[in-house]
């Protein structure tokens, strides 16, 4: 872009400027401090108004500095592993964003210690962002087609992840993690790659490729995260409603850890989301706040220094959902009673909180609280079972169970009424009811 280029739409990038649509930058400042932020200071988008006011006039072309120059290349040097999409895919020149998961087996003989990923996108035209998900279990790979190796899923992955190795978005750059510090990858893996596409008015091809980093010295601390979400029953947004409030916490932390990024999610009717942390001593931590949620420039926001959170840190979290037509992102019109659930008219509200912490048998603690495998599928991370994991995990009968009380035990006697029952998504109502009977929870 040269300066005709601009000067022809001063007034509009007066506008989207001032407005703080672009540069694409949700979190609020003084809510958290964050690598790569996009944002403008006061002073310039002043100045960038003052210029469009003045006509737009061009400054002495002999004071222009270099154009930057974009490298084809690796930001961190050649990788210890790149991988792509099987083949390339087609996007449509019209019609709704596509989102796409794709299967990329990886050809790792041993377990690894991922401290950084580089995401290339094969087309800029229509790659919009990028979430690198793991499964050691093979799921995406029965639910994927055989000749594409991909299949469609909006929101999340459309699996249960067993893991997450990062997230890329325009304005992201890729970064080291500290020495010693590394997310957890399982030998025999698969990378499930989901990319969000926008089509570009013409059909567009995509092959995206993937350079992954290992740790070169022995890890001491892997990447875990704890997460927040409100019960799916207590979803449920009025049609026509535009302040619909949840509020959540998460239980108090059993050890004290360390904070390295968040990731909030909620789909189209998602409204606001603020995200802090409450100390033992009283004292409250900032850790995010979106005024203005979009889906489409969602993203994994890493802190620029790690944030302590002791012993008893409880994690809350305030969302807003408008389900009115006031929302020009309703993707019901008219607007239509939500509830929680995977697909575009559906919703949900979530957060995973990215931890280390100071050893293994730590970090498991975390993982085990209530929603910590579902922080590690948003946050990302995971640990290698070992004697000092095994010693502290919790056992996994007794965690489903705690979890399945406090998601649908509404009057909270110990045992699901046929009525709370029927609060459950269709979806997952004969699963959980299967789980009840085998604990004996049904009344």
């Amino acid at each position: 872009m040269e300066y005709k280029d601009a000067a022809k739409r001063a007034d509009f990038l007066a506008k989207i400027t001032g407005e703080n649509r672009m540069p694409p930058w949700s979190p609020e400042p003084g809510f958290g401090h964050f690598m790569d932020e996009r944002r403008l200071t006061v002073s310039e988008k002043a100045t960038i108004a003052a210029w469009a006011k003045a006509g737009a006039p061009e400054g002495d072309p002999g004071n222009l500095p270099a154009k930057p120059a974009f490298g084809s290349g690796w930001v961190l040097g050649k990788p210890d592993l790149v991988v792509e999409m099987p083949a390339e895919f087609t996007i449509p020149a019209s019609g709704p964003d596509v989102y796409q998961c794709f299967v990329i087996p990886l050809p790792v003989t041993q377990d690894e210690a991922v401290v950084a990923v580089d995401f290339q996108p094969g087309n800029t035209k229509v790659v919009h962002h990028a979430i690198l998900y793991l499964d050691s279990n093979g799921q995406g790979r029965a639910k994927a087609d055989p000749v594409t190796r991909s299949f469609p899923s909006f929101g999340g992955p459309g699996i249960r992840p067993t893991g997450n190795i990062g997230a890329w978005a325009p304005g992201i750059r890729p970064g080291l993690l500290p020495e010693g510090t590394g997310r957890y990858l399982k030998k025999g893996s698969d990378l499930v790659l989901q990319i969000h596409y926008h089509p570009s008015g013409k059909e567009e091809k995509d092959k995206s490729r993937v350079g992954i980093y290992f740790s070169k010295v022995p890890v001491r601390n892997y990447v875990g995260a704890a997460g927040i979400r409100t019960r799916q029953w207590a979803l449920r947004i009025p049609a026509g409603e535009p302040n619909f409030t949840v509020v959540e916490q998460s239980d108090p932390l059993p050890v004290p850890a360390k904070a390295i990024g968040i990731l909030p999610h909620m789909h189209y009717l998602g409204k606001e989301m603020k995200v802090d942390a409450k100390l033992p001593d009283g004292s409250e931590i900032p850790l995010i706040w979106i005024k203005d949620w979009d889906f489409n420039w969602q993203g994994i926001y890493g802190y620029q220094e790690p944030v302590n959170l002791p012993k008893g840190t409880v994690l809350r979290m305030k969302a807003v959902f408008d389900n009115s037509t006031a929302n020009p992102r309703n993707p019901s019109s008219p607007p239509i009673p939500v509830t929680w659930g995977e697909q575009t008219q559906d919703e949900m509200c979530i957060c995973g909180v990215q931890v280390i912490t100071e050893t293994k048998k730590e970090l498991r603690q975390v993982m085990d609280m209530l929603h910590g495998d579902l922080g590690m599928i948003l946050g990302g991370g995971g640990l290698p079972e070992d004697a000092e994991t095994q010693a502290v995990a919790m056992e996994r009968t007794k965690k489903m169970e705690r979890m399945v009380l406090w998601e649908y035990d509404a009057d909270k006697d110990g045992k699901i009424s046929k009525e709370e029952l029927e609060l459950v998504p269709k979806s997952n109502r004969d699963r959980v009811t299967l789980i009840l009977r085998v604990m004996g929870k049904l009344k």
